[in-house]
């Protein structure tokens, strides 16, 4: 599939830096013209901090990032690009740090709204409602940056398995009977392990799909929740998926080749709440899990290792069901139905320090991402909104004793 070219519109887009050339090392410096759009909100104790808490920058605003007006349904990086994708299924490449538009590719006929995004190994994976994974390779050398070069499952896994009865299993309606390498609903949700090679897809038809790297091929599908899955994350040879079911699980492959996956714990089981977003970072004792939740909460777990999570801390982030969550560094970024978007640091002692709320966004926070640049000295942050606008911010690493740890057990319960 070609890239679309930029029309005049685009170029004039293309044509307006975010950042002046002679600060592409991102220094502090090149933001203090533009004003802030940190406030500190009251809708819950856990909002309560100082409206100076956090010198965070508004950099830039891209209203109607997409074309046909769909609101920004996730975002991710590749590489030096950050890819947006919306609910009229294109996705642009964003080109950092200036945030330069470089291309628009894919929003074929038949597929549907881009749900999630990922990327590795040269290769970006999109997740559609039609219930298809697409894989496209990058490629600066080639004219066509992103070509797409598969639609999984691929044609060569239906062969293998159409003629076969064995493959076949009933839908969740009861109404059809569908290959089991098939996804029945919309894809929610992607997640990559390099480590492992593979490729997690988790679905509103409740089942988690493994894909293998190298041939793309459908390797296992697991029933894993009894309700939509809202999210994976891969880490350490580990999955873990979050769901509307209330449940946040973690599951492992077997050590043996062609062993499947096993459930290792269910982190968090809460009747009437939505899980929307999971994400796990290092941590100082080992790995820290951190899942986000339509009741405003914002949950972590600390794994030492074996089948043993430690619940870490249970916040009250926000007023409004958390749709999103990312972790950068000791940065952790929490996006809101609240148009708002929390800003926490992690503490040596595994706790969590609130700096503040960003406002902006006109509508719900769909999507959020954030990477660090250790040259200046702080994190980008972008965030995706269903009031079709893609916002950039600028977090500097703040001092800490301005920072606000939360202590109120009324809006965190602290357990070590």
């Amino acid at each position: 599939m070609a890239i679309t070219p930029p029309d005049h519109q685009e170029r004039a887009a293309m044509s307006a830096p975010l950042l002046p050339r002679r600060h592409a090392s991102l220094s502090s410096s090149s933001f203090s013209s533009t004003s802030s759009s940190f406030s500190a909100s009251s809708s819950s104790p856990a909002d309560a901090a100082p409206r100076d808490a956090s010198p965070c920058k508004s950099l830039a605003v891209f209203r109607d990032a997409h074309a046909g007006g769909g609101s920004v349904s996730c975002l991710s990086l590749c590489g030096e690009f950050l890819l947006s994708a919306s609910t009229g299924a294109d996705i642009v490449a964003w080109q950092q740090p200036d945030l330069r538009l470089f291309a628009r590719f894919g929003g074929g006929a038949g597929e549907g709204a881009v749900k999630a995004l990922a990327a590795a190994g040269g290769r970006v994976f999109s997740a559609h409602q039609d219930g298809r994974v697409r894989v496209w390779r990058v490629s600066r050398r080639s004219e066509n940056a992103f070509k797409l070069v598969a639609a999984l499952p691929t044609a060569r896994d239906y062969l293998g398995r159409v003629f076969r009865q064995a493959s076949y299993v009933q839908t969740r309606r009861g109404t059809r009977r569908r290959l089991w390498i098939e996804h029945a609903d919309s894809i929610s949700c992607l997640a990559v392990s390099v480590q492992d090679g593979v490729v997690y897809s988790g679905s509103w038809d409740r089942t988690l799909k493994v894909w293998r790297m190298a041939d793309l091929r459908c390797l296992e599908s697991v029933r894993a929740h009894d309700d939509a899955i809202n999210a994976v994350a891969a880490d350490c040879g580990v999955v873990y998926s979050a769901s509307a079911d209330g449940r946040v699980k973690a599951w492992e492959k077997g050590k043996i080749a062609g062993s499947t996956h096993s459930l290792l714990s269910v982190l968090v089981a809460r009747d009437g709440v939505s899980w929307n977003a999971v994400a796990v970072s290092a941590a100082a004792s080992g790995r820290r899990v951190y899942a986000a939740g339509s009741d405003g909460h914002v949950l972590a777990w600390d794994r030492h290792g074996g089948k043993q999570w430690n619940l870490a801390f249970d916040v009250k982030a926000h007023g409004m069901a958390v749709l999103c969550l990312c972790v950068a560094g000791d940065l952790v970024c929490t996006g809101s139905a609240d148009k708002t978007i929390g800003l926490w640091r992690r503490q040596p002692d595994g706790g969590l320090a609130k700096l503040g709320a960003v406002g902006g966004h006109e509508g719900p926070v769909k999507c959020i991402q954030a990477s660090v640049c250790r040259a200046s000295n702080g994190c980008m942050l972008y965030s995706g909104g269903l009031d079709k606008s893609i916002r950039v911010w600028w977090v500097p690493n703040g001092d800490e004793r301005r920072s606000e740890t939360t202590t109120d057990h009324k809006a965190c319960v602290f357990l070590r």
